[in-house]
């Protein structure tokens, strides 16, 4: 007799349908010690983010070193966490991953600004506050243990990684050094007793538009007085002592000026430049000297590779460099990195030479869209963009919260 048969003969004929019995969710917190739980924890936006169009994936091999040799980890702290669901009984190391955080402190940050700050970064969840509130709370304990009184984020270690919770702008791809997140995050942190400390704003401009007269005038007459001119980028990526000069300078503009700014040593510096610098190009991007070849001003594009980035899956091999290899070649769309000038430049005007130096550049590519760096809400380089047709394409928020 088959087991079916004999259970439906205990069952009286008027029982009605059988009850269906729902397993309840097991949510646990685990620290990433192993390399497979390191796998889990770089993977799981993947399968989180799978069926959404707008999210850019990191590649994988780039998200190891940074969570594990980057140069910064030598005077920061930091944990990471998996939330898994053990439900039915599973292990911790079977469960299905349903969230991750790290949680870092960075001591020259609190240094230089007289803080007690934890950051939280890596921070993804599914749509479940208990998952959120037991990450958020794992990195709250760990922050307060290492005698910290403030936790804020999402953040990265320094100031260049990927940092500020999406909040506007939703439906749009970002660049590849911004995050994306679904919008429920913000409801969770919000519930979890976390404020706003500051916002960033993107836009996004027709690249092909003209700069206005008065700037074509103000760069044609401070070319004139300073023997300022454009210089070589392609010299500029062969010359050490330059590179270096450069960085050095980045360092010196937005100390004063960018929120949270974080200086970098000379191990990031070399790190950042051996990274960077072999995207950079005349085509792009351009560099403003003096009469002694020294740098004033600079403005920095790379050519989107969001898209490339989402064929790739996080992989470069076997086929990913390929995508990568034609959206650098692409100027379709573009990517407004950094710009500034020196102190001693700053509030001169200079940054008229740039901007008509960008706009010869973009309309020799054939670029159409040019999509801004998030910049402080409070900083009033922002207001550089009112002077072009634009739309605000991304807003972006770093919560903050006593603990």
């Amino acid at each position: 007799m088959r087991i079916f048969d004999y259970i439906c003969r205990l069952i009286p004929a008027n029982a009605g349908p059988m009850p269906i019995l729902s397993i309840m969710p097991d949510y646990r917190i685990i620290e990433v010690t192993s390399g497979r739980d390191l796998k889990r924890f770089i993977k799981f936006p993947d399968e989180l983010y799978r069926e959404c169009p707008q999210y850019v994936p990191a590649l994988h091999a780039d998200q190891k070193k940074s969570l594990t040799s980057v140069s910064t980890l030598s005077y920061c702290t930091h944990k990471m966490w998996l939330a898994v669901d053990c439900e039915g009984g599973k292990s911790p190391s079977k469960a299905k991953v349903v969230g991750r955080i790290c949680a870092m402190v960075n001591p020259r940050y609190n240094e230089l600004y007289a803080k007690k700050r934890a950051r939280f970064g890596w921070f993804d969840t599914i749509d479940e506050f208990e998952v959120a509130k037991l990450l958020l709370s794992t990195a709250e304990k760990w922050a307060k243990e290492q005698g910290m009184n403030e936790i804020h984020g999402p953040l990265y270690y320094n100031t260049l990684g990927k940092q500020g919770m999406l909040v506007e702008g939703f439906e749009n791809t970002p660049p590849f050094n911004c995050l994306y997140n679904f919008p429920y995050y913000n409801d969770f942190v919000t519930a979890m007793g976390y404020e706003k400390e500051c916002e960033w704003l993107q836009y996004k401009m027709a690249a092909d538009q003209d700069v206005a007269e008065k700037v074509h005038r103000i760069s044609d007459m401070l070319k004139e007085r300073y023997s300022l001119h454009e210089g070589d980028i392609e010299k500029l990526k062969k010359d050490k002592t330059m590179v270096k000069k450069f960085f050095d300078m980045y360092n010196q503009s937005f100390v004063s000026s960018v929120h949270n700014f974080i200086p970098f040593t000379d191990e990031e510096i070399e790190e950042e430049a051996a990274s960077v610098m072999k995207f950079l190009n005349n085509k792009t991007s351009v560099i403003i000297l003096d009469e002694h070849e020294e740098l004033v001003a600079f403005g920095i594009t790379f050519p989107s590779i969001s898209e490339a980035l989402k064929k790739c899956k996080g992989h470069l091999f076997p086929f990913g460099w390929i995508h990568m290899l034609r959206a650098l070649k692409d100027h379709t769309t573009v990517d407004l990195m950094l710009n500034g000038a020196v102190p001693s430049w700053q509030n001169k005007g200079v940054s008229a030479i740039y901007h008509c130096a960008m706009s010869k550049r973009y309309k020799e590519s054939h670029t159409k869209w040019a999509i801004a760096n998030p910049q402080i809400e409070s900083n009033s380089a922002v207001n550089v963009w009112a002077k072009y047709d634009n739309e605000l394409f991304m807003r972006r928020r770093c919560y903050i919260k006593d603990i």
